[in-house]
């Protein structure tokens, strides 16, 4: 994949990283020296232009990518006029950041293909690990329905997993269970990993590492934070 970061801040300088990382080819801009200064050397190709100047912004090959995400932060004005200009130029996959719920009505308008609201997931994230105490992760389906994968709580310890009853209870459907094994890799060192297994009668009771990874509302999760 194609793409171009409009905006270095945090957010977006983790992005160039990440992306880069897995191979894809990006293009990084921002109106900051310092900030493209950072991240040149990660990615394919850096630029320190005023993004909000439309002759600037044509610089760049933005025909040619598969994807502009802008991810500038706090100016709330440089972004929605970013994201105009994008338009206006024929871009047609746009990603954006946006800071607040203003800030994603106001970019609704321009019908972009996604609004990204990082500081809202991150909090998100953090009452899931603070209600469960552990780690879960959270993959959105649509503004209702989400798949959470998480570290069973303390009460499910030895409980068969056809014996959670979480369908009849929440409305929740349990559709795999990650199981902690130890492995051994080629010099004979042993480490932690997992392995997905099917959810089957014969299944063995559950152990306090293992993960489930269940599908429903976001509202009957929280019922069953508020349960455990």
């Amino acid at each position: 994949m194609k793409c171009i970061i409009i905006g270095l801040g945090t957010y977006g300088r983790v992005l160039v990283d990440e992306l880069s990382a897995l191979g894809h080819e990006v293009i990084a801009a921002d109106n900051d020296a310092s900030r493209v200064e950072r991240v040149k050397d990660m990615c394919d190709a850096a630029f320190q232009i005023e993004a909000t100047d439309e002759l600037a912004l044509s610089v760049l090959p933005l025909k040619k990518v598969d994807i502009v995400i802008v991810a500038i932060g706090q100016n709330l004005g440089a972004s929605v006029r970013v994201v105009a200009l994008l338009k206006k130029l024929g871009v047609e996959h746009i990603y954006a950041r946006a800071m607040d719920y203003v800030h994603k009505n106001i970019l609704q308008a321009f019908s972009i293909d996604k609004i990204l609201i990082p500081e809202e997931r991150a909090a998100r994230a953090l009452v899931r690990e603070m209600e469960l105490g552990s780690k879960a992760d959270l993959f959105r389906v649509d503004d209702k329905y989400c798949i959470y994968k998480f570290q069973i709580p303390e009460q499910f310890i030895g409980v068969l997993p056809n014996e959670l009853h979480l369908n009849e209870q929440f409305q929740l459907k349990v559709i795999a269970i990650k199981k902690a094994k130890k492995v051994q890799n080629f010099i004979g060192i042993e480490y932690n990993d997992s392995e997905v297994v099917n959810i089957t009668k014969e299944n063995e009771p559950l152990e306090a590492n293992d993960e489930l990874v269940c599908y429903g509302k976001e509202s009957d999760f929280r019922k069953l934070y508020n349960f455990l």
